[in-house]
């Protein structure tokens, strides 16, 4: 177990909330109160406990890596610079999310001499050779929170893709000629009269550019205020080409999403050195 550098061990108390439903729920406000609660009632025991200060990360998602998540930076930049000796947080989900970020940040915080403590488990012990099963442990537990939150969020997309298949509104952005009201989908007077003059110029014979630059001609906006482009025509007037786009669309933000894991792990572990 690391010394602590100070007879009463400085910590940097450190929240999150990811959403405007956990501010009513599981907010900064309760958070703090946990955390201060811990550090009056089991302080003692650890020679004394002061928080020195009180980091931050405020609508951002645990997934993300340190740099970031400016509470979580600064928090890590004090325990390097020597002015903590460790994090307190409520409990190892304010931390990080995601088991990589968590192992990520774990290692950061060690490597410095740091501690750290959660309010619902106490002091997470540093990696011990003469330990395995104290790793093993964290990180089971940590997949398991992983899993569960996955599960949650598979299951709140399964109901989502089972209301759109069912002509019901799911979440993103209307189509064009459709808006959003009161949580279903409703009909966009002016765009949908737009659409049904572009689906009347293309049964004349007009390619799809022609009926692009009739509308940039006559000043009708996109959905966005843009200029119309023909593959943006070519995607509402194709129902082959809008779900091929919207399968190109899907694959991007899988990779993109695989790609972010790995520069957020990435960065994290270089702190390291």
């Amino acid at each position: 177990m690391t010394t602590p550098r100070t007879a009463s061990l400085r910590l940097v108390l450190l929240l999150r909330v990811s959403t405007a439903g956990q501010i009513d729920g599981y907010g900064l406000e309760s958070q703090e109160k946990d955390s201060r609660k811990w550090a009056r009632t089991v302080g003692p025991s650890l020679g004394g406990v002061r928080i020195v200060k009180v980091c931050t990360d405020g609508g951002i998602t645990g997934k993300a890596a340190d740099d970031e998540r400016p509470g979580l930076h600064e928090a890590l930049a004090l325990i390097a610079a020597g002015e903590a000796d460790g994090i307190l947080a409520p409990n190892m989900d304010r931390i990080a999310r995601e088991l990589t970020v968590q192992e990520a940040t774990l290692s950061v915080v060690w490597a410095h001499g740091g501690r750290v403590f959660t309010a619902d488990h106490g002091e997470h012990l540093a990696d011990d050779d003469d330990d395995p099963m104290r790793t093993f442990v964290r990180q089971v537990m940590g997949a398991a929170a992983q899993l569960e939150r996955g599960i949650i969020a598979k299951r709140l997309r399964n109901g989502r893709k089972v209301k759109a298949a069912n002509g019901g509104y799911a979440h993103g952005a209307p189509a064009y000629g459709q808006k959003a009201a009161d949580k279903e989908l409703t009909v966009e007077e002016d765009e949908a009269a737009v659409l049904a003059r572009m689906r009347e110029w293309q049964a004349e014979g007009a390619s799809i550019r022609a009926i692009a630059d009739r509308l940039n001609a006559e000043g009708i906006p996109t959905k966005r205020g843009a200029r119309w482009h023909p593959t943006t025509v070519n995607r509402l007037l194709n129902p082959v080409a809008r779900q091929a786009a919207r399968d190109q669309s899907a694959r991007t933000r899988t990779a993109e999403r695989d790609e972010t894991k790995r520069r957020r792990a990435d960065r994290m572990l270089s702190r390291l050195t």
